[in-house]
């Protein structure tokens, strides 16, 4: 079986390289540059806690070393403080729901990083993978398929031709694939601009973010954000008019000395300089996602990030979402509905999220639009923004997908739970059949469905005791008769579950269905439809111990 081809070394292309290489799938990724990052650390990049998790995972460990997350988030209008939110430093897995369930979660906080750091991390951790092939100074020119595969070629020392099993676009905003396919990618263009700044100086709330509205000072833009990086520096940046004047050097100094003072008693405190840029936000989204073996993904697929919606994070939802599907489509084969999904999931996803930013841009930016909705309330204003940046409702909460084509077939057999069918499971502690206790979310991403039983009482038995006993053995006969590979996990309680009930989640972590027990027909039923029933492919050889030759970037910042 021919390798999965890659077009594009951003992060996104990086990251599918990864995911699809973990389920045993192997790639070639085509990278049209020389296979470096310039630091620019003015260039970051904003991660929810779960899709951080997700590529830590893949073996991203500049996440760790040179990301943060932070501690807390502040709003303020003019000279008034309007909010301070205490995040969650944790990975969104904490328990609080059932130590007191009338209390709110804290936010999970996000990890904010440098783009360079991250995709250096990403390039390391793919240098010690053997199913991956990563070719520099390859520029891609033609895209052919048939029904066996495709086949590419790429421009660079000597021409190629690449032949893969599928090819995914992940070649950024400019898609030479998506071109290729003559795919229209219609929206809305420089939506936002905004002038950045990364400094490492001392500000008042050490590791907090803050969204400042309308500051007091002569001269200020209506928003400026700082957001927190390693060893003392931030991200600074300052909404820029519609259609305003180039930043010249002399008045973006200018800018930050004010803006410095203005959060400092009047007096600018000590700082350094270290890289500037001006980002200019776009809003569109590509009409189809996939043309029968070649897909899209990331920015090649869709640009939002105004009010706080987060590009990147979206492109790595669109792995999450695509991989564990391509390589059960590469292992076992699968019927075409299983990859339609991909489009038909997280399409509608982004498009609701866009159509929530662009509904939002008018009231939020002045005129029209949602004043109806939010009547000139700096508050209502400001709770809009706060959910964008730090991963809540209709511009930053994890997407559902309740009306996905893998939904299964209604059952008497289910029960509601605390989560909705199509959403991210809870993060609950789980264990494992070798009686380890994990994370749910580190059982993620391994190509397998996962079965979870609610059994209170499991945390203090034997595991000798409790895998012979109750239902246990009947559940794992049930998974062992599925028609796709799964593994039986235990928790001790979730987010309202009664005892003994049964969850399928799929291997991006999102909820298939809920049973009142054990119920194996409707287990396998929910199953066979979350893998988009029976295959129609034949079923590939066995992965190659290395790849032959035979077989994205967010938005520019300038």
């Amino acid at each position: 079986m021919d390798p999965v081809i890659i077009v594009g070394a951003g992060p996104v292309g990086l990251a599918l390289s990864l995911a699809l290489a973990a389920q045993g799938v192997p790639s070639i990724v085509l990278d049209e540059g020389p296979g470096k990052d310039e630091p620019r650390p003015a260039r970051s990049v904003l991660l929810r806690a779960d899709m951080a998790a997700m590529v830590e995972r893949l073996g991203c460990t500049t996440l760790r070393d040179e990301g943060v997350r932070w501690v807390g988030w502040r709003s303020m209008r003019r000279g008034r403080l309007l909010r301070h939110l205490p995040l969650d430093l944790g990975l969104s897995g904490t328990e609080e729901w059932a130590e007191d369930p009338a209390a709110p979660a804290a936010p999970a906080a996000p990890l904010h990083i440098p783009q360079h750091a991250l995709a250096r991390g990403l390039r390391d951790a793919i240098g010690r993978e053997k199913l991956i092939r990563l070719v520099t100074e390859a520029r891609l020119d033609t895209v052919e398929q048939d029904q066996d595969g495709v086949t590419a070629h790429t421009r660079g020392p000597d021409g190629t031709w690449w032949r893969g099993s599928h090819l995914v676009g992940c070649d950024g905003a400019r898609s030479t694939v998506r071109k290729l396919l003559g795919i229209r990618f219609p929206g809305r263009t420089a939506v936002e601009r905004h002038a950045v700044a990364a400094l490492r100086t001392d500000l008042p709330w050490p590791g907090e973010a803050l969204m400042h509205r309308q500051p007091p000072w002569r001269g200020a833009p209506d928003e400026i954000t700082a957001r927190p990086l390693p060893d003392g520096v931030w991200r600074i940046d300052w909404l820029l008019p519609p259609r305003g004047d180039l930043v010249t050097p002399d008045a973006l100094v200018s800018r930050i000395r004010e803006t410095l003072a203005g959060w400092c008693d009047g007096v600018t405190p000590p700082y350094e300089l270290i890289d500037t840029g001006v980002h200019t936000l776009h809003h569109r989204l590509a009409r189809r996602w996939r043309v029968d073996r070649v897909l899209l993904a990331g920015d090649a697929a869709h640009l939002l990030g105004a009010v706080g919606t987060q590009g990147l994070d979206e492109g790595f939802r669109d792995v999450d979402n695509l991989a564990w599907k391509l390589a059960l489509t590469w292992h076992h084969g699968a019927s075409d509905r299983l990859l339609d999904s991909y489009q038909s999931e997280r399409r509608t996803a982004v498009a609701s999220r866009l159509r929530a930013a662009d509904q939002s841009l008018p009231a939020l930016r002045g005129g029209g639009g949602l004043r109806t909705y939010l009547p000139g309330s700096s508050r209502g204003h400001d709770a809009l923004l706060t959910e964008g940046h730090v991963g809540r409702g209709p511009l930053g909460a994890p997407p559902a997908y309740p009306h996905s084509p893998l939904a299964p077939p209604h059952s008497d057999g289910l029960t509601p739970v605390g989560t909705p069918p199509g959403a991210p499971v809870e993060d609950v502690r789980v264990t494992a059949p070798d009686g380890t206790t994990v994370r749910l979310r580190d059982r993620l991403g391994q190509g397998r469905f996962l079965v979870v039983l609610v059994a209170p009482g499991t945390g203090v038995w034997d595991r000798r005791h409790w895998r012979s006993a109750g239902v246990m053995p009947r559940l794992e006969e049930a998974v062992a008769a599925l028609p796709t590979k799964a593994e039986v996990l235990v928790t001790e309680a979730y987010p309202g579950a009664p005892a003994h009930a049964v969850l399928l989640v799929r291997p991006d972590g999102h909820l298939v269905a809920s049973f009142s027990g054990v119920l194996p027909e409707e287990l396998y039923a929910a199953a066979d439809a979350a893998r988009g029933g029976s295959p129609t492919a034949q079923v590939p050889t066995e992965v190659p111990a290395d790849v032959s030759a035979a077989g994205d970037r967010t938005a520019d910042m300038h």
